[in-house]
């Protein structure tokens, strides 16, 4: 590890994190960019919006499905060589989303980019980990998770742009070159390989990394689950229950990824200076008082109390983020580090599943219908209402699980 930090010093580990961060933002990027397009490819392929979603979940299932095997990968055969595999991968299934002239031929294109995006997402994290001084492992942190979420901003933002002047078939031409460069980039910056041991394997390991790895990977599940709900939510409650404009509801919504944006590399910041402990603490506190706002503020003061609800979960989000990738990748051994990497990127997704189906039921199961469209005002709010307590009481389990983690890990030292 010592040479590894010895190649990551000065204009080395700066050619390595943008290297990484430019993965991440593909691996986000390919997330958020198609969504823009759904209506589009239902008049260009004349098929039902059901077929037509898959576009977007056929990525995130291959994602989420691929990156413990990325990772795992990753540990076997290397770090920097897996990642150049999942760039090359993720540049061929762009072009080939480009070249789709049907929408079975899209959705597949699509799983494959998605299978390269779990590449991305899981081995920039465990490499980011692995090249990073002890000293700043958590701005390292702070900054992957800013750059994912500057991704999912920038993906509707770009496809915006693009498909007047290219149509849909831009939104994936233009990741081509991002992910070539992001290939070249990988080759000529980031440190070779350490040796590993190919008969190494999780096994040995195991009982280790279930005692100290699945809180992390639990309260992960949950936090993801909670924010994945105010984007389901959100937009329902604020076009339906406020009454505004679609523009006024983006407006609205853009809120959040702004301020992860901002917070995401000070989060990071004061995990190196405070430690990952208290600021997960602070981190999962002030998720447990955002979402509990949210189930009452925006019922009393409207747009304003929807805002001040972001302005605290957000943050708290983001110090959570970053003291808890911070703190799962702290004694994991160098050739496990891919496949802990995967399963926090597991536990991620499988939260944002949670939330976009499970929270959207409990949503629905609150307005009293699942015809939301139809639903008056004060339905939507109670729906609103619902979701978010619930999500505040998963928050305060989150703080439960890891405060009992912590302290067990104390008495057994």
């Amino acid at each position: 590890m010592k040479q590894t930090a010895a190649r990551a010093s000065g204009k080395g580990q700066s050619g390595i994190t943008i290297t990484l961060a430019l993965s991440m933002l593909l691996a986000s990027l390919g997330t958020s960019i198609a969504n823009i397009a759904l209506p589009t490819l239902v008049t260009a392929f004349s098929a039902p919006f059901a077929q037509v979603q898959m576009v977007v979940v056929a990525y995130l299932a291959a994602m989420t499905i691929s990156v413990v095997v990325a990772g795992q990968l990753g540990d076997r055969f290397g770090l920097r060589s897996m990642l150049m595999a999942g760039l090359g991968l993720f540049t061929v299934a762009s072009l080939l989303c480009g070249m789709a002239t049907n929408l079975s031929l899209l959705i597949g294109a699509r799983l494959l980019q998605g299978i390269g995006a779990a590449f991305l997402m899981t081995l920039s994290m465990a490499l980011m980990r692995q090249t990073a001084s002890e000293a700043r492992v958590g701005h390292a942190m702070g900054l992957l998770g800013t750059v994912s979420a500057l991704g999912t901003v920038l993906g509707p933002v770009f496809g915006g742009l693009l498909m007047p002047m290219t149509g849909w078939r831009g939104i994936f031409w233009v990741q081509v070159p991002l992910a070539a460069i992001s290939l070249i980039l990988a080759f000529l910056r980031l440190p070779p390989d350490e040796q590993t041991n190919g008969k190494a394997s999780l096994a040995g390991h195991w009982l280790k990394l279930n005692s100290n790895l699945v809180p992390n990977l639990l309260v992960n599940l949950l936090v993801a689950a909670v924010m994945m709900t105010t984007l389901v939510v959100g937009p329902f409650y604020l076009a339906l229950a406020l009454g505004l404009e679609q523009r006024s509801v983006g407006f609205v919504m853009a809120v959040g990824p702004a301020i992860a944006i901002v917070s995401g590399v000070p989060s990071g910041q004061f995990v190196d200076s405070w430690g990952s402990d208290l600021v997960l603490a602070m981190g999962l506190a002030l998720l447990v008082v955002g979402a509990f706002l949210l189930a009452i503020l925006p019922n009393t003061i409207g747009v304003a109390g929807y805002v001040l609800s972001i302005v605290v979960l957000t943050p708290g989000y983001q110090l959570f983020q970053a003291a808890n990738n911070t703190d799962a990748l702290a004694d994991v051994p160098g050739h496990l580090r891919g496949t802990v990497s995967g399963l926090l990127s597991l536990s991620r997704n499988i939260g944002l599943i949670t939330g976009a189906s499970f929270m959207g039921a409990v949503f629905a199961f609150g307005v009293g219908t699942h015809d939301l469209i139809h639903a008056g005002a004060g339905a939507i709010a109670e729906g609103m209402q619902l979701a978010f307590l619930l999500g505040g009481t998963m928050m305060m389990v989150a703080m439960a699980v890891a405060l009992r983690y912590r302290i067990l890990a104390k008495r057994r030292v």
